[in-house]
């Protein structure tokens, strides 16, 4: 008679294991999220260095005896990836890149692996080794340090990193890979938790930085079991539409470095190209002069940058006005078309309001507020602004202009773009001569209107 399998039930959303089947988890909270799975697990390790010793009690040590040299950093020889992992890869660091299926992500892991020069293990769960080697062949790097591997079992990939010894381990992904320890399938919240517990394990005891590409739900979180963001050292997002040729890799968590920085690509068909000046990019170059174009400098962690704003304003044909913000928060869009028809008597309640950011990235830095009133107000009037001229400053719910953080990068940004003047807060206090560019300080919404249409 054959034994029956134990089985357990599994929140999807967080990992939480409950006894029986319930509708809404008790710890997340989430609905239809329970799903039952097969735990039974056998003794033998998934993990074990040849170098590693028979594990002994651990003891307690005063903090000044722990050095930390050991954990380093290498260049990926890719400047935005470095920027956004805070200045390379850190040795036995495991990161997780999620992103949109289609968006770029194998692309962008195996530019990294054949640019290393070290020695990679590529390993596909997902394609062939002769699909990945097309992919390699259009991006036009050769490594003959790179290697490949199709696999999914992670004892099968452990056995072939025995044998490799390599300095950087790409899994891609992570929902294909399935344990032996294991009997469930693969993507579940038990094989995904335990497969990445073996990389982890491998990382920490090698010093062997892993990255693991992960496939995210349709609602924009990676899949499977919260727990897996807070076992890995880096979680990355890899975002854009794939209708424009931009991409940025973000960073949500990083035990390394900051989380505000940003890299950005470009999108070709042999592959993705750093972008070093987004603000080229990010500025329509056009030989007519329109109304409704506004130019920002913005910050992305400590990079500064120009972008371009659009809007639309029209007399509403359906009755109800339509709001709509591409890449902009639209409620902060509704609280400044309020702001513009209660203090600063501008009759826009009637009329629908389109706005857009150009390139297809999203921004939510605040200093975008007085650049997206003024692209409003020339669509408005029908009256364009001047093209050499870009705004940094917020706009209170009184119509004040108020003053943003690091505002000497920002104008020494546009100043290097060959912007004539800039329009900020008059509470910021900008030393007078010291640049070139033309530095309009304004206290309110009507101040600026003054200036900017007479």
């Amino acid at each position: 008679m054959s034994k029956k399998a134990k089985t357990t039930f599994f929140c999807q959303s967080c990992g939480a294991q409950h006894n029986k089947w319930m509708g809404q988890c008790n710890r997340c909270g989430e609905w239809n999220t329970i799903v039952e799975e097969v735990v039974s697990t056998t003794k033998t390790p998934a993990w074990q260095s040849t170098n590693t010793p028979t594990p002994t009690a651990a003891k307690a040590k005063p903090i000044a005896q722990f050095s930390a040299d050991k954990n380093q950093r290498f260049s990926s020889r890719d400047a935005e990836f470095d920027r956004v992992l805070g200045g390379g890869m850190v040795q036995g660091s495991v990161i997780l890149m999620g992103g949109e299926p289609g968006i770029g992500k194998s692309t962008l892991m195996l530019q990294v692996a054949l640019k290393l020069g070290l020695k990679v293990l590529y390993v596909s769960g997902e394609e062939s080794e002769q699909q990945v080697q097309l992919r390699a062949k259009r991006i036009g790097i050769k490594n003959e340090h790179c290697y490949l591997l199709s696999a999914t079992q992670t004892q099968q990939i452990f056995q072939q990193i025995a044998l490799i010894e390599p300095d950087l381990v790409i899994v891609d992904s992570v929902q294909t890979l399935h344990s032996a320890l294991i009997e469930s399938t693969p993507g579940s919240v038990s094989q995904i938790r335990q497969c990445a517990a073996e990389f982890i394990q491998f990382a920490k005891e090698s010093d062997t930085p892993v990255l693991l590409i992960g496939h995210i739900t349709k609602d924009g979180h990676l899949a499977g079991p919260k727990i897996l963001e807070h076992m890995v050292d880096t979680v990355l997002q890899f975002e854009g539409d794939r209708h424009h040729v931009y991409r940025i890799l973000r960073a949500h968590k990083n035990r390394f470095g900051s989380t505000a920085e940003i890299g950005i690509y470009e999108m070709f068909g042999e592959g993705l190209r750093e972008v070093s000046n987004p603000s080229e990019i990010l500025i329509s170059k056009r030989e007519e002069v329109l109304s409704g174009n506004a130019v920002a400098a913005t910050l992305e962690g400590i990079r500064p940058m120009l972008i371009e704003i659009q809007a639309l304003v029209s007399t509403a044909v359906y009755g109800t006005p339509q709001r709509s913000a591409t890449g902009f928060d639209a409620r902060r869009l509704n609280m400044l078309l309020a702001v513009l028809e209660k203090r600063c008597g501008f009759h826009l309640g009637s009329k629908d309001v389109f706005l857009n950011i150009t390139g297809g990235i999203r921004v939510d830095d605040p200093a975008l507020d007085l650049a997206v009133v003024a692209a409003i107000l020339s669509s408005s009037e029908d009256m364009p602004l001047t093209e050499k001229s870009c705004f940094a400053a917020e706009v209170g719910l009184s119509g004040e202009i108020r003053p943003v953080s690091r505002l000497e990068q920002r104008i020494s940004e546009a100043e290097k773009m060959g912007f004539d003047a800039i329009y900020v807060s008059s509470h910021n206090k900008i030393a007078s001569g010291k640049y070139a560019i033309k530095v309009k300080a304004c206290a309110r919404v009507e101040e600026v209107f003054q200036h900017l249409f007479g």
